[in-house]
């Protein structure tokens, strides 16, 4: 499992957290849910190996019963290694007993944003079996006319940039199911602006690997991490990283476009 996609993860996230002690307890508890969503991957491609179904359909009754067996272990370490308002959040879930917690697992897979603390906890259950049913299935590689994914159609959490000839091709990263795709750079992932002029750009110091763009039309932002500046960044570890990004542009009227799945 060693060039695994959640070991990389985790090997970035680790190395963030020690140059960057703000981020550092949430860095933290990622490597646990990293290291915990590696092994439900494992375990559901294992126990659940029929072809997957599209990911906009309702779990069926199996999916439903192996997650639901699954959710007791991760909300224990949420409770021990979260935040303390995750964690109290995590207490309140264990204690509210598995029919509640099964119902909260149905009712998540389904939505395209969750609104409220619990449904993103619930989104990074769930996150991993969003990736391996993505993985199964077949997804259109030229897709860069939509900003939504091309396999469940929710919105992007970050974009990348690659080297790709003399310059960069820009693709978004779907805030659920990890799918990426290709992209066009000078227009806004949430209303299609067009206009350069209205879509800033700001970097930081700290960061000067990360694009914070912006648009002023519809007041959104979105991160892109450049790996031709930096070629081991990864984007969900270097999105939680860069928090204080999403703190400026706040600050400034910009309201992130789609938050990542532990809801920051």
């Amino acid at each position: 499992m060693a060039n695994s996609p959640w070991q990389a993860r985790i090997r970035r996230a680790q190395h963030a957290s020690g140059r960057h002690s703000f981020a550092a307890e949430i860095l933290k508890f990622y490597i646990q849910v990293a290291d915990f969503q590696e092994g439900l991957h494992r375990r559901l491609s294992t126990v659940l190996p029929l072809p997957a179904g599209p990911l906009d359909s309702e779990l069926n009754d199996s999916e439903s019963s192996e997650l639901a067996t699954q959710f007791e272990p991760f909300l224990a370490l949420a409770a021990t290694h979260g935040p303390e308002p995750l964690a109290a959040l995590s207490r309140e879930l264990q204690g509210r007993g598995r029919t509640v917690q099964s119902d909260l697992i149905n009712s998540t897979w389904v939505v395209s944003s969750p609104s409220d603390a619990q449904g993103f906890l619930t989104w990074t259950f769930l996150q991993p079996y969003a990736e391996l049913k993505r993985s199964r299935a077949s997804v259109p590689q030229s897709h860069s006319a939509r900003a939504l994914c091309p396999f469940c159609d929710r919105r992007p959490a970050v974009a990348v940039l690659r080297q790709m000839g003399d310059g960069a091709a820009r693709s978004l990263v779907c805030c659920f199911c990890l799918a990426e795709w290709e992209f066009r750079r000078i227009i806004c992932a949430g209303c299609g602006e067009e206009n350069d002029r209205k879509l800033p750009v700001y970097n930081a110091s700290d960061f000067d690997y990360i694009r914070l763009e912006c648009c002023d039309t519809c007041k959104t932002h979105i991160k892109t991490i450049d790996l031709t500046r930096d070629g081991h960044a990864d984007p969900i570890a270097d999105d939680l990283a860069s928090t204080p990004l999403d703190l400026w542009a706040r600050d400034h009227g910009y309201a992130r476009l789609q938050q990542n799945f532990l809801g920051l």
